[in-house]
């Protein structure tokens, strides 16, 4: 009972954090400091990636009428244009999927510890403040998803390479800063960041799985079933009021957010 306590606390951190570009890794890897789950080192890493598939699940039932690209009752049954959508998407994932999966195990090797995830919570931080300074008084060019073009989400893809390869920069913490560098509004920015977490998601789970080996025992499905659920309840939540949230404001509280957190990080670990 206590597993699937801490299992719950994960799974309420990891729907706040992965959607707020606030960095998931960074929440997780300080939670892991004081809740440890009672697990072997392997499940762990593997709980730590598929946790997320709650909250893909959010997006995909809060975003249904945005992604899914069959209408059953009209003819033609195939929205072109979410059809088109989806092939941005998966433009978009080309850049992390060749890279991340080339040198997963580097990066993780390289990058995966506390010093180099607050240097990149500080950074990022650092851009979403000058970013969104620079852009208070200049209009988006682009402020619907139609008019995303490959050119743009390749970039917004290269910008979510940062992400795979420095944990802590946050993955839709990467995008959105992309994005609003090349001039797309926040709502937009935000919403092609959820879509685009599908994919990414989806693969990253998957390769996780297999390298576990889909071996488990009964208490650790219960630890994993009990952190998706509550990340999917906790997504919704979180989704709905971002989505809210920057109709009327911009994102550097998130920025401060992230300097103060990584801040804190380099204090506990290294001094």
């Amino acid at each position: 009972m206590l597993e699937i306590l801490k299992a719950v606390l994960f799974g309420i951190v990891e729907g706040i954090t992965e959607w707020l570009p606030i960095s998931s890794t960074g929440h997780m890897i300080l939670l892991n400091e004081f809740v440890t789950l009672d697990v072997s080192e392997e499940f762990w890493e593997m709980f730590l990636v598929v946790i997320q598939l709650g909250a893909i699940l959010a997006v995909v039932v809060l975003f249904w009428d945005k992604i899914f690209p069959f209408d059953l009752k009209k003819k033609p049954f195939i929205k072109k244009d979410i059809f088109e959508l989806w092939f941005k998407i998966l433009a978009a994932c080309i850049p992390a999927a060749v890279i991340g999966l080339a040198f997963d195990d580097v990066f993780d090797e390289l990058f995966y510890n506390p010093p180099c995830v607050a240097v990149a919570l500080i950074v990022f931080g650092i851009a979403f403040i000058i970013i969104e300074n620079r852009n208070k008084n200049i209009s988006p060019r682009i402020t619907s998803l139609g008019q995303l073009t490959y050119k743009t989400v390749l970039l917004i893809g290269v910008f979510q390479l940062l992400a795979a390869i420095f944990p802590g920069t946050s993955r839709s913490g990467a995008t959105i800063v992309g994005a609003l560098l090349i001039g797309v509004s926040r709502t937009v920015a935000a919403e092609f960041t959820f879509f685009l977490a599908i994919p990414v998601m989806l693969g990253a789970s998957l390769l996780k799985l297999v390298k576990f080996g889909f071996s488990f025992t009964g208490t650790e499905l219960t630890i994993l079933f009990a952190g998706m659920v509550v990340a999917f309840l906790v997504s919704v939540a979180v989704i709905k009021f971002l989505m809210g949230y920057i109709k009327k404001h911009d994102f550097k509280v998130f920025g401060w957010y992230r300097i103060v957190l990584g801040v804190l990080v380099l204090l506990y670990f290294i001094i």
